[in-house]
């Protein structure tokens, strides 16, 4: 009995033993959800940059001018010399032209003589005025004084403009610089005939810089006012480039084939004028976000998708817009080239689930 007793005491010891092993060596199911197994695939698609395409053009200064005379004559006196530097208001030129001053002294003398006239006018209405309150002057004999009177009033105004023209016509024989600067071409001889309106010299200012170069008109998309390029100097290869800002962007024409200005300033004090650069354009193509078709889940809230991120799966909602072969073009603010989404074992998930990528 004993013995008995001891053998059943060693069995239940031993179970007890066994089940507490066992419940040892149990998973923390009840306590934590094991991970869902699924398998993920690449969101395609995004904005990916081209090879960057150079342009070249010349280095200019920002302000210049081409000043012309916009009255004809022979070019009686040249004040400067070529290279030379300028302030604002100095004389550059000087132009001949022996209708100018007559047509101005005929102007100030047409312009005095009717003064006169119309004082001459004044006084007669004003004694006839006079004489009318007596009743000497009739009142017909009174307006026409007084229609008189206006009629040179007009005239003095008429002529007081045809001397303001004629005065500025002669003041427009002088050229003057309407800028500081230095003058970079002289392109009319001294004694020779000017043209009204040919150019005579150019004037360039040393404050700023800028370059123009001539792209197709697809390229015009891929720049926007104020975006910073890059600039090489050709003359010097190894040297860095610096980098410049878009000031100017020309609108797309319809002639085929044509080239259309781009504006780029360049930091001060970089570049010569006259310097030949390459100014560098890098295109950005947005392409289309993709999807497998088997990722694409319907419901009552729309289209959506699961994105895994740190081992969770997340629901994104997109937009469907086509079917390209076994992928679906979408759109969504939340997906970028590169993500992982569900498109095997979704079934099984819930937005916030842990998962598994097999």
């Amino acid at each position: 009995m004993t013995i008995r007793n001891s053998l059943i005491g060693i069995f239940m010891a031993t179970t007890v033993i066994s089940v507490a092993g066992c419940k040892s060596a149990e998973p923390q199911g009840a306590q934590q959800a094991q991970a869902i197994a699924v398998r993920t695939a690449d969101v395609t698609g995004g904005q990916t940059e081209g090879i960057s395409l150079r342009f070249s053009g010349i280095v200019q200064a920002a302000q210049r001018a081409t000043l012309t005379f916009q009255v004809s004559g022979t070019l009686k006196e040249q004040a400067v010399e070529l290279g030379q530097q300028v302030a604002a208001g100095d004389l550059l030129a000087r132009v001949y032209n022996p209708a100018l001053e007559p047509a101005r002294d005929s102007a100030a003398a047409r312009l005095d003589e009717l003064r006169t006239q119309y004082q001459q006018a004044q006084r007669e209405w004003e004694r006839s005025r006079r004489l009318h309150e007596r009743g000497v002057v009739s009142e017909q004999s009174l307006e026409q004084l007084a229609s008189r009177r206006d009629t040179l009033k007009a005239s003095m105004a008429t002529a007081r403009a045809s001397l303001a023209e004629a005065t500025r016509l002669l003041e427009e024989s002088e050229l003057r610089a309407p800028f500081g600067g230095r003058v970079e071409a002289l392109l009319v001889e001294q004694d020779e005939f000017v043209a009204s309106g040919q150019p005579v010299l150019r004037l360039s200012s040393p404050q700023g810089r800028e370059v123009e170069v001539r792209v197709p008109a697809y390229m015009l998309s891929h720049v926007t006012l104020g975006n910073e390029l890059p600039v090489w100097s050709v003359q010097n290869r190894a040297r860095p480039p610096i980098t410049g800002s878009v000031v100017e962007i020309a609108q797309a024409g319809s002639v085929r084939g044509e080239l259309h200005p781009i504006l780029v300033s360049l930091p001060a004090g970089t570049l010569q004028p006259g310097e030949p650069v390459e100014v560098g354009i890098t295109p950005t193509v947005t392409s289309a976000t993709t999807v497998p078709m088997l990722a694409v889940m319907k419901s009552n809230g729309g289209a959506s998708v699961f994105r895994v991120a740190d081992g969770v799966a997340r629901r994104v909602s997109v937009d469907v817009e086509r079917i390209v072969g076994e992928r679906v073009v979408v759109s969504s603010p939340e997906l970028t080239s590169g993500d992982q989404v569900i498109y095997a074992g979704m079934t099984r998930v819930a937005d916030g689930d842990a998962v598994e990528v097999k």
